[in-house]
């Protein structure tokens, strides 16, 4: 008997997509749905006005200056660039603008921006090699002290990505602030749990002391204007309790 597939509404297809896009949030209701869909909108319009931004410029270089454009396209099929100059400008015409004394200031500055582009390249991967060892030794270090395990380790890296993602698009989400509001008070929640557990403690024992019954003959104090009405207690706040302990 083949088995009756329920028809999933659009809402429900397009709730399944975005918690696909976002597994960490929630769309309880239609001010969470639709706020999201706000976002992703702006976002969407956003990215179509930079692309174009940018073909508005590409067209009007192409349009301004036809070599550019067959120089462009050659490159994008796969032709080396000094083989497209050459075909745009001839070897004379390439050797001609190399030596043409009127842009020797331009084409020397041009030389050092780029042997200063490929340095700094250089000494970026060399930084990156460094940090992902010495990283890796850090993860290991703490996974042995702290006897995690490997999937706890990769939702460590996995969180720090996604934040550096976040700052670098300067799109920071809700549950990052949450998580690094908790980081930040961490300290000081367990300082303030500690000390209360402390006075907690301390009134305890006071409280213990304060029910005990005080030695004596077991005769009643005898005097002038005594009274054998035991006087009533005055209830002890905290900082009574602190001065009945010291």
């Amino acid at each position: 008997m083949a088995e009756n597939t329920k028809t999933k509404s659009r809402r429900e297809q397009f709730g399944e997509r975005l918690k696909g896009k976002y597994p960490d949030r929630e769309f309880a209701d239609d001010e969470a749905l639709f706020g999201q869909i706000d976002d992703d909108y702006a976002e969407y319009d956003n990215a179509i006005n930079t692309y174009k931004d940018r073909e508005n410029k590409i067209v009007d270089i192409f349009t301004n200056n036809p070599k550019a454009a067959n120089l462009f396209t050659a490159i994008a099929r796969g032709e080396s660039p000094l083989t497209s100059l050459i075909k745009a400008f001839g070897i004379d015409g390439v050797t001609d603008l190399l030596n043409n004394p009127e842009k020797a200031d331009e084409h020397a500055k041009a030389h050092e921006e780029f042997v200063q582009r490929v340095a700094k390249e250089k000494e970026f991967d060399e930084e990156v090699e460094k940090n992902t060892l010495e990283t890796t030794e850090l993860l290991q270090k703490v996974k042995e002290e702290k006897g995690l395990s490997d999937e706890t380790i990769a939702k460590i890296i996995e969180f720090v990505k996604q934040v550096a993602i976040e700052f670098a698009l300067m799109k920071i989400t809700p549950e990052t602030i949450d998580m690094a509001l908790k980081a930040i008070n961490h300290d000081a929640d367990m300082t303030n749990a500690r000390t209360e557990g402390e006075i907690a403690g301390r009134n305890a024992k006071i409280e213990e002391k304060l029910r005990k019954p005080q030695g004596g003959d077991g005769m009643p104090t005898m005097g002038g204007g005594a009274s054998n009405t035991p006087k009533e207690r005055k209830p002890l706040n905290v900082f009574d309790y602190a001065e009945a302990a010291s």
